[in-house]
């Protein structure tokens, strides 16, 4: 017992810089030093990694820093990879957070997680996931950030150590890795220890992670001879000579692994440390690893061997019986293939077993025989699944069997997929479904595991979601709402693939199939939806005069017929009808309920909807609606692509009520997110052209140059239609810079693209207010005519912010008397809009064509309030000019 403690609390030789650095931080975490006293201003948090090959130390060391820590009175979260857990989602977060949070009543659990418990429980082992579209990585991933921030600063300071991140499973590790950063604004200490030479694809993100302060991380070298004979004089005693110590070192190469296992089995053999006992440690080394460590195993007798197995094939929290039940052992004979390994160092543990080293467990998996680790492997999937531990946990054995057409393996890789997929890991869910199509599943089920797949790929392969849905559609399907399914989810990913043609095409052929009249409305409604967004429409006129006609019959008595009118309602707003036309379809839209995280329905009509008010001057009604819309997107965990949609649109609404500053804001914050998804997705072109537009009104144009230079925001524009609109924000652009006949070809462009279409509403569209405006210098009467078609079609929509604001272009291309009339009227009307940067920008073109300060004063005063520094600088200019020439 005495040797045991001895090893376990064996010093650490050669690794005073890294527990200098340990106690740097433990020191600035606590606001104590090591010697007790307390010199800190604030507790201050940081991130400390350490980088070495196996064996060399990297477990001895965090097991320090736990201890350091508990001292200190820090909270410890600890977690471990494990090279048979890689597959199992959130298998290390669970094993940080989960000892903190189970164990609590349920009412207790939801009171502190608050709207994240339904997210993150099912994540974290601690809810079964709920029905219904599962949260997306990124709402996941704010989730556990929450959960972590909260146990932080609940239970300051706190220390989180993970070892072997090497094999951390993807989605734990690319959450801390995001995370990280955040760990010096909170006073949390992450260290993290990984071989870097072993790192998988998933976990590359953590060369990049620094090490304290942004330094590099610690690498962890062999120990020298110096410190060898250091060890082994502690473990042997004194009188170790030093031909043995530096013949222990040559032969170990300093790792200190081997060298701890050296001299417990030069203990064992009752060797004598000295010069005469030298050369038996080679032979000594070569058991403590590789083959010398299978035969040592392999003399422990065939049922300590399988007992090994098992264990090597359950990873890591072992339990006693289960490993025996995999390996086919009785209890008695389970209890002394336990004790055997126990003595042989090769497992440590009572109630729950472990290798002492995972150089051991990876040595013991190996050497298994091929045909055998994949029998052990089915009979752990069917010892879990009997120990009531479920599908999921059967899942990451069952990827390892062979497939036989099995039809109970395909039952549980599909009820995992489910299980991992609603609690957000899509891409573990996918490899398991992947897996059971492999199997193969019965013909009768092969187009639901197909349909199955491709709504996990979903988000993360769109391409291959097309295919596996198409394959669907292939095969034999003998329940209708299946087929309806599939038909739904292609078309959807279709079109968030920017594939909208395809996306109608399909739909167009189920329709002319699918004899129930109801499912056949569900189809024409989505149809109609993706043919709105289609740039490349052939026949838009003709679609809104059959969508006019089916919406005005319609009485909205489900989703599918609130749908319609919703984008019946859309199409009014860009076709330029009558306002109240369009309003009063939006409110028969919305009378039965439009919710915009609807099960299995696409966000886009609610938004549309929404956004049908901000257009008809009624910008509350539309923010209202969107408050509950991203409260919907919340409550669900869709903190990906659906809220950076949100965000923007809202700050477009704020950006179209000349409220700059707040728009600028919230525009960031839907762009940050966007990235998030990816570049060049419908969401970033969004955020990008609201956010330039923002710029532009802020009369800050060069960075907007450089924002549109850095993203690419130029040609190719995207198939879909986006809004605003790419190609009109471009020209505005140009504009702005003064490139005028630059300007002027990219408009008359994006004119000639949305004629044909029937868009003509210059509150959805406003490029002939600005072609006028750059048509100006070089063709002042076709600018004129530009622009008074431009009134003419605001004038027929009647919003009065849309009529002033074209009013506004026309007089800027007028002279004399026209222009300040234009003016004028234009004043009138936006003064009963909330258009406000608008009426800043008539006010202060009134004020200097008149000469009138009143007028100056209050555009400065209207554009102080947007934010609208450039256009204050102007009307500022112009007043001091004629305050001079009053003098």
């Amino acid at each position: 017992m005495g040797q045991r403690v001895l090893r376990n609390r064996r010093t650490l030789y050669e690794r005073e810089s890294e527990l200098a650095a340990v106690d740097e931080a433990l020191e600035e975490l606590t606001g104590l030093s090591t010697d007790g006293t307390a010199p800190a201003d604030r507790p201050l948090g940081a991130l400390l990694a350490f980088a070495g090959r196996a064996g060399i130390g990297k477990t001895t060391l965090l097991a320090e820093v736990r201890r350091r820590a508990a001292a200190l009175g820090c909270t410890v979260l600890s977690a471990r990879g494990g090279e048979q857990e890689q597959r199992v989602a959130f298998h290390v977060a669970r094993q940080l957070l989960q000892p903190r949070l189970a164990g609590a009543p349920e009412a207790e659990l939801r009171a502190s997680l608050g709207s994240w418990y339904d997210i993150v429980g099912p994540a974290l082992g601690l809810c079964a996931p709920t029905e219904g579209a599962p949260p997306d990585q990124q709402g996941l991933r704010d989730g556990l950030d929450w959960v972590l921030t909260h146990l932080a600063l609940r239970r300051a300071p706190m220390v989180l150590a993970l070892d072997d991140a090497h094999w951390a499973d993807p989605e734990s590790l690319g959450w801390l890795a995001a995370f990280t950063p955040r760990a010096e604004q909170l006073p949390l200490l992450i260290v993290v220890a990984y071989r870097p030479d072993e790192l998988p694809d998933h976990a590359e993100s953590l060369r990049g992670l620094p090490g304290r302060a942004g330094g590099r991380p610690h690498d962890l070298e062999p120990l020298s001879a110096d410190a060898v004979a250091g060890l082994v004089r502690e473990s042997l005693g004194q009188h170790a000579d030093d031909a043995f110590c530096h013949e222990s070192w040559a032969v170990t190469s300093g790792n200190p692994f081997e060298i701890v296992e050296l001299t417990a089995k030069v203990h064992d053999r009752g060797l004598d440390p000295t010069e005469a006992g030298a050369p038996l440690l080679r032979d000594l080394a070569a058991a403590v690893k590789g083959s010398g460590l299978i035969a040592r195993l392999e003399r422990l007798g065939p049922s300590a061997v399988r007992f090994a197995w098992a264990c090597a094939v359950l990873g890591t929290e072992i339990h006693p019986a289960l490993a025996a039940a995999v390996a086919g052992l009785g209890h008695e004979e389970a209890a002394d293939a336990a004790d055997a390994l126990r003595g042989a160092r090769i497992l440590t543990g009572a109630e729950t077993l472990e290798f002492v080293h995972p150089l051991i467990a990876t040595a013991v998996y190996r050497a298994i025989p091929p045909a055998t680790r994949v029998a052990l492997h089915g009979q752990a999937a069917w010892c879990v699944i009997d120990d009531g531990q479920g599908a999921t946990a059967a899942a990451r054995h069952l990827l390892e069997t062979h497939p036989e057409g099995d039809a109970w393996v395909v039952q549980q890789l599909r009820a995992a997929a489910g299980e991992t997929l609603r609690a957000g890991a899509p891409d573990t869910a996918r490899s398991y479904l992947a897996r059971a199509l492999r199997e193969p599943p019965p013909a009768r089920e092969r187009a639901a595991v197909l349909h199955e797949l491709g709504s996990a790929s979903l988000l993360t392969e769109p391409a291959t979601t097309v295919n596996h849905l198409r394959a669907a559609l292939q095969e034999p399907i003998a329940e209708p709402a299946l087929r309806h399914h599939i038909v739904y989810r292609l078309s959807q990913v279709l079109a968030h693939s920017d594939r909208l043609a395809e996306a109608s095409e399909t739909l167009a052929h189920e329709i002319r199939v699918t004899g129930d009249a109801r499912v056949r409305l569900r189809m024409l409604s989505e149809q109609f939806m993706w043919d709105a967004f289609r740039a490349d429409e052939p026949d838009h006129p003709s679609r809104s005069r059959r969508l006019a006609r089916l919406a005005d019959r319609l009485h909205g008595r489900d989703l599918t017929e609130r749908y319609i009118i919703g984008l019946r309602t859309w199409d009014a707003i860009q076709r330029g009808e009558p306002a109240d036309v369009a309003l009063h379809h939006a409110e028969r839209a919305l009378a039965g309920g439009l919710g915009w995280a609807e099960a299995d329905r696409g966000f886009e009509v609610p938004v549309l909807v929404s956004l049908a008010f901000m257009y008809a001057d009624r910008p509350d009604r539309t923010e209202e609606l969107f408050a509950a819309g991203i409260a919907d997107y919340e409550r669900q965990g869709w903190r990906g692509g659906h809220l950076s949609f949100a965000y923007t649109l809202l700050g477009y609404v704020r950006y179209r009520r000349g409220r700059l500053a707040e728009a600028e804001e919230l525009v960031r914050s839907g762009l940050r997110l966007a990235e998030r998804v990816g570049p060049g997705t419908p969401a970033h072109w969004y955020a990008l052209g609201t956010l330039i537009q923002t710029l532009i009104a802020r009369g800050r144009t060069e960075e907007a140059t450089r924002l549109a230079e850095d993203h690419s925001f130029r040609e190719p524009f995207p198939a879909a239609v986006v809004f605003p609109d790419a190609q009109t924000v471009y020209g505005e652009l140009l504009l702005s810079r003064g490139l005028t006949k630059a300007a002027a070809a990219e408009l008359s462009a994006a004119g000639r693209r949305l004629e044909p279409r029937g868009i003509r509403n210059p509150a959805w569209c406003p490029w002939q207010l600005h072609l006028a405006r750059a048509e100006a210098h070089d063709a002042p009467e076709r600018a004129l005519t530009t622009a008074l078609e431009a009134v003419t079609r605001a004038r027929q929509f009647g919003a009065p912010s849309t009529i002033g604001q074209a009013l506004r272009a026309a007089a800027e291309v007028s002279t004399g008397s026209a222009r300040v009339s234009y003016l004028e009227e234009a004043v009138a009307h936006l003064d009963r809009s909330p258009a406000a940067y608008e009426l800043a920008c008539a006010l202060v073109a009134l004020g200097t064509e008149l000469h009138h300060t009143a007028h100056l004063r209050r555009g400065l005063e209207t554009a102080e309030k947007c934010a609208a520094d450039g256009l204050a600088a102007q009307a500022r200019a112009e007043l001091a000019e004629m305050e001079r020439a009053s003098l």
